[in-house]
Order: structure tokens, then sequence, then C-alpha cells
């Protein structure tokens, strides 16, 4: 069995567990898939998740595999802070990243539908060090909920890149997204960060609540610029 195989009946097997343990219940997301949401966690409450991303091909034609941990605690405050480790498996070694993160929704106005959130994010990297840059990431995003039964929330906001990148990576952007339920337990969602940089995605996809306090997404991201890092991802989360 080739490489490629492989992941991919890996990728098949994840989906096809997640189906089996369904039920009809909603749960919150601190991101859509890459950009963020205005949601943030309820105090003392602990949400981690695991991620996986890969794109189909050998090591020496590009492919890879991202392996990342994350986990978000929610404070007083309306402020959820969080901690991911990042590791990719490729052909050539790239750092391992910690990336300390942070949110704080500075404004919630659940009759109107409307929230707002301002956050960042550092990527610091722990090994190969004169590889790797540490940078950040900051935005403000507001949303837009309807009301009624099975109706979407609209996302949009701005970021600004923080370090040293290179030349020709755009540092500003704008990002959206939007969360469609189609039923208790299904969802279409999709975001969009523009620009050429790391973040240059569009990732539609679908959401499945396993639980109140489970969720699985699945997206497929395309570069803005080009198809060599396109990437197939599986987001298993659970909220304690």
């Amino acid at each position: 069995m080739n490489f490629v195989n492989l992941h991919r009946i890996t990728v098949l097997v994840l989906l096809g567990i997640s189906l089996l343990s369904i039920s009809n219940s909603v749960a919150a997301q601190s991101t859509i898939f890459n950009a963020p949401s205005t949601d943030v966690q309820s105090p003392r409450k602990v949400y981690l998740e695991t991620d996986f991303i890969t794109h189909f091909a050998s090591y020496k034609n590009g492919g890879y595999q991202t392996y990342e941990p994350r986990l978000v605690v929610g404070v007083p405050g309306h402020v959820e802070v969080g901690f991911n480790v990042v590791y990719t498996r490729a052909a050539s070694a790239s750092p391992i990243e910690v990336q300390p993160n942070l949110k704080w929704q500075f404004y919630n106005n659940e009759k109107a539908g409307v929230a707002l959130a301002v956050g960042g994010v550092l990527a610091i990297p722990v090994t190969h060090r004169r590889d790797g840059n540490t940078t950040g990431l900051v935005y403000v995003v507001g949303s837009k909920s309807f009301s009624g039964a099975h109706t979407p929330r609209l996302t949009f906001g701005g970021y600004q890149l923080l370090g040293r990148f290179a030349a020709g990576t755009d540092k500003t952007g704008v990002l959206a997204g939007v969360e469609q339920p189609l039923n208790k337990t299904f969802s279409f969602v999709t975001d969009w960060f523009s620009g050429n940089n790391d973040f240059g995605y569009v990732t539609p996809g679908v959401g499945i609540s396993l639980s109140p306090k489970n969720n699985i997404y699945a997206g497929y991201s395309i570069g803005n610029q080009g198809r060599g890092n396109n990437s197939l991802g599986v987001y298993y989360g659970h909220t304690f």
C-alpha cells in the first residue's frame, strides 16, 4: 500500500467512526475552520481539540501531515486563553511550534444576533529555531446571527501579521466565514483568509455535532495562490 492511499484510508476511517457516533446537538466553536469566530468559552470551561491536516502527495512531491493539539480555557470577562502545539512531518524538517493565544469578546447582543471579538496568537518555534521566526497574528471579527430555525451565522473581520516574513508575503487582509446549519446534527461551514501568506486559504466543509460536548469538522483548504499546498483537515473537539 503506498503512502497516499494509506493516509486517504486513515482519514476515511476517522470520518466513519465519527458518523457512527452521531447524536443531535450543537457544540460551540472558538474557530470556524481556520478563521476565529466571535465565540469564547464560558468561564472554567476547557475545550480540547486535535487537528490532522494532510496534503495528499509523497514527501518528495510536497506532501505533508500536520498534527495540532489545541487547548482553550474560558476565564471571566468574556475572555478565553489557549495554547496550541504544531508539528508538521514533511521532506524537510519543520520547527515544532507552540502558539499561545487569547481572545476577548467585547460585545455580545443576543437579541440583535451581533457579537464582536478581538484576539491574537503567537507562533514560537521551539526546534530548528534557525529555520523559523517568532511571528504573530492579531485580528478583530464581528458576527451576525439570524432568528429562526436553521439560519446562518455570518462572520467578517480583518487581520494583521506581525514579525519577519518572506518577501511578497501579504501582512494585512480580511477574513470571512459562514456557518449554515442543515439540521440539528450537520452544518455547512466555510471560511476564508485573503492574501498570499500561510493563512491565505478558503476552506469549505462540514461540521457534525456528536453530542453537547463533542464535535467534528472536516474541510478542504484551497490556496489563494496555486494548488501546491491544498490540504484536507479533520478536527475533533471536546468540551470539559
